[in-house]
Order: C-alpha cells, then sequence, then structure tokens
C-alpha cells in the first residue's frame, strides 16, 4: 500500500525535525536543508539512515545525495557546473528542481537542490514507484 504526497511530507518533516532539531513549521515543501534548516553534512548520513527506518526503504550510498560530482573536472570548469556536469545532476537526481539552478549553474548553489520536496518525491518514487 502506497503513501500520498502528503503522508510521505509530513513522515519527511518528522524525520529531519528529529534530525535536525528545528520546529516543524521550519520543514516547508520549498525549504533547503542546508540554507533553511542548517543542516551539515554529516547530518546528511543522519536524514539517509532515518529515512530508511521511517519509510522502510533502502537508500544506496550517492542515490539520494549525490557524491563525486564536485571532484570531477568533467563537471566542474571555473566555478560552474558544466553542461555534462548539468546533465549528470539531473541522471541522477530525477527527482531535483533544476529550473533555477540551470540559469546560474554555480556550484556554491548546488545545496539549494537539496529542498524537503526533493526528499519527498524521492521518497514517492522509491514507495510508490
Amino acid at each position: 500500500m502506497g503513501l500520498s504526497r502528503d503522508e510521505i511530507f509530513e513522515k519527511v518533516r518528522e524525520t529531519l525535525v528529529d534530525a535536525l532539531g528545528v520546529d516543524e513549521d521550519e520543514v516547508q515543501q520549498d525549504s533547503t536543508l542546508t540554507g533553511d534548516l542548517g543542516a551539515e553534512s554529516i547530518d546528511f548520513l543522519d536524514i539517509v539512515f532515518r529515512l530508511e527506518k521511517a519509510f522502510g526503504i533502502q537508500i544506496p550510498r550517492g542515490e539520494l545525495f549525490p557524491d563525486n560530482i564536485l571532484s570531477n573536472a568533467d563537471f566542474i570548469e571555473n566555478g560552474k557546473v558544466t553542461p555534462k556536469g548539468l546533465e549528470e545532476l539531473k541522471r541522477r537526481m530525477p527527482h531535483a528542481d533544476f529550473a533555477s539552478f540551470e540559469k546560474d549553474p554555480d556550484i556554491n548553489r548546488m545545496p539549494d537542490l537539496f529542498t524537503v520536496n526533493t526528499i519527498v518525491n524521492y521518497v514517492n518514487t522509491k514507495i510508490n514507484g
């Protein structure tokens, strides 16, 4: 039995409140994990663990939060994600919204791709196909 997007959002919200120690009203669909909710790199491991437990799913390393993008010279040039890098990000993160990032693919803006909605989309795909 699948869950609705609203049910998934509520469980994701609970997970982020517990993992990051933020108030429930701070966790909105468009909240960014690092900018708005104060997540640090170590928190991403905890978030993945808690999501696996909350939803009974497996999240392979690098699937929800891709790694190795910034260290690949084919994907980064002069502080920007290259077209090839953007293509790779989209392939690895079909659950993210790239509309704003595509206009200015500055690597410093990459954390903005990781929103609450990105997680909801990911989990929805995992459990509802």
